[in-house]
């Protein structure tokens, strides 16, 4: 019998698996042909927001492409799980698929869950129900936010079993998902289904930390104080520090961040406890969905156009001066900024010399909400100068589009950018970066003189910053190397396939 055995075709041996009950089946299909087909590595992304569902900033974004991108490859399986907010839309939320309800314990409480699932691009999304904690207009900024986000990453950890989904790496974001991380290493470690569980916690802003007193340890979070010692500093909790320590690997969203937080400078207090960990520190550079930003097809724009055709980009340009009751002048540059209006994006250098920047052949369009004293000012500032300057202050994705596909000049003088997706967006849509050089604007923009793809100055100084505005402003009346210059600039490759290769080589790392 062994010797016949070896002898049936693959035909024969498929035959056979149709008597076999389906367990036994799915076995036996992995060794059709003597081939054996290795199971997919289950990758879980914890985040409190994802594209396209709900947005507030950069994270969003990259869980909704990195996911994407992941998902191309075969050998991964890729989900995401998610709060179920009352603010995503009802285009989505109709096409929810409902699951089933579990009760989730968190402390003393024993909270209602319910989990919605939808699938797209090979992603699997998960959605956490729960009207108390999340049917609130926006994602954050509420009071009880800490209790919040303890339920949904215990949520987390409880909806494994009902799903009958473990997966190989848990990969959390920013401190509203750092508790997953927590919460496996000490309630959950116990457990033998969770044993193999890795967990992986990415930095996207470093300044928000997630910190509470340490008197609400075992009421709020319903984490014993044995456990203390992990989630204590500074004399009080902090998540991120406790996901640090709690995680295999901790990384950043770009190389340069991921060096600067070991310094006080730019770490926010936590620099001791990255310097401890930093054996175990990564830094990934972020992508952009090439595929939605693209001036080929973004429906947003006036005029498609490519890097092998910019001619239509003028076009572009012209409505953008028509919208803004700007006088419409092809050959007069626009510089384009797009920014939450805070300190930390640079808006007090702006502030300290735009005056010097309009007395230029210049115009210039600020897009933004944020602190009302730079709102004010940008405000009264386009009433100052009619024809030269424009402050729209609104999130307004379509609009920014637009501003992107008509600007030749995108400014961007961050004092701290973990990483910047604006500075890509643009360089995709040829409006020509000028940048400081720190975090992910330092890996992603390099200097024109060294045959770069933007403009750069290092020092936090608005009088430096001013150098290279007057570099750029200077370089852009010479029409045809300008053009190539744009091209250049519209060339690089800010597509996630590059930054999905290098987790995937993380999670492999792991996973050894």
């Amino acid at each position: 019998m062994p010797a016949k055995k070896k002898q049936q075709t693959v035909t024969e041996q498929t035959a056979e698996m149709k008597a076999v009950p389906a367990a036994e089946a799915a076995v036996e299909a992995s060794k059709v042909g003597e081939i054996v087909v290795a199971p997919k590595k289950k990758i879980l992304f914890v985040a409190s927001e994802a594209t396209p569902f709900i947005a507030t900033g950069g994270l969003a974004e990259v869980i909704g492409s990195l996911s994407k991108a992941l998902a191309k490859n075969d050998e991964l399986d890729i989900r995401v799980v998610i709060p179920l907010y009352s603010d995503i839309s009802w285009d989505y939320r109709n096409k929810f698929k409902y699951l089933g309800n579990i009760f989730v314990p968190l402390a003393w409480r024993n909270q209602y869950c319910g989990i919605f699932s939808y699938e797209s691009d090979g992603v699997v999304f998960y959605f956490i129900d729960n009207e108390y904690y999340f049917k609130r207009p926006g994602c954050y900024g509420y009071y009880d936010d800490g209790e919040r986000f303890a339920y949904f990453c215990r949520s987390v950890m409880e909806i494994m079993p009902f799903l009958n989904f473990y997966p190989d790496i848990m990969h959390c974001h920013d401190w509203q998902a750092a508790l997953a991380s927590v919460y496996l290493k000490t309630i959950y470690c116990f457990r033998p289904e969770y044993q193999y569980i890795r967990s992986l916690f990415t930095i996207h802003n470093i300044e928000y930390q997630g910190k509470y007193s340490l008197d609400i340890l075992e009421d709020l979070f319903g984490i014993s104080n044995s456990w203390k010692y992990l989630l204590e500093y500074n004399k009080c909790i902090n998540l991120m520090k406790a996901a640090i320590e709690c995680s295999e690997k901790f990384s950043t969203v770009s190389p340069h961040y991921a060096q600067e937080i070991k310094e006080p400078y730019y770490a926010h207090g936590l620099d001791p406890i990255v310097r401890r960990n930093e054996f175990k520190l990564f830094g990934i550079l972020n992508g952009i969905d090439t595929e939605s930003y693209n001036p080929e097809t973004d429906r947003s724009v006036f005029s498609h156009y490519s890097a092998e055709n910019i001619e239509p980009k003028k076009r572009c340009k012209e409505e953008l001066q028509k919208m803004f009751n700007l006088p419409v002048k092809p050959d007069t540059p626009v510089i384009a900024v797009i920014s939450r209006l805070v300190a930390h994006k640079g808006l007090d250098l702006v502030r300290a010399v735009i005056e010097e920047v309009l007395r230029q052949d210049v115009q210039v369009i600020i897009l933004g909400k944020g602190d009302s004293a730079y709102e004010n000012y940008f405000t009264d500032l386009a009433r100052r100068y009619v024809g030269k300057f424009v402050a729209v202050i609104a999130f307004n994705p379509d609009l920014s589009r637009k501003i992107y596909s008509g600007a030749d000049l995108f400014l961007m003088p961050s004092k701290s950018e973990p990483c910047g997706l604006s500075q890509m967006i643009a360089s995709r849509y040829g409006a020509v970066p000028i940048v400081r050089e720190t975090g992910g604007l330092y890996d992603s923009i390099k200097p024109v003189g060294n045959g770069g793809n933007g403009y750069t100055f290092a020092n936090y100084n608005a009088y430096d910053m001013l150098y290279v505005i007057r570099e750029a402003l200077n370089d852009y009346n010479n029409r045809e190397e300008w053009q190539k210059l744009v091209k250049r600039v519209m060339s690089v490759d800010f597509s996630w396939s590059r930054s999905a290769k290098e987790y995937e080589k993380m999670y492999g790392e792991m996973l050894r």
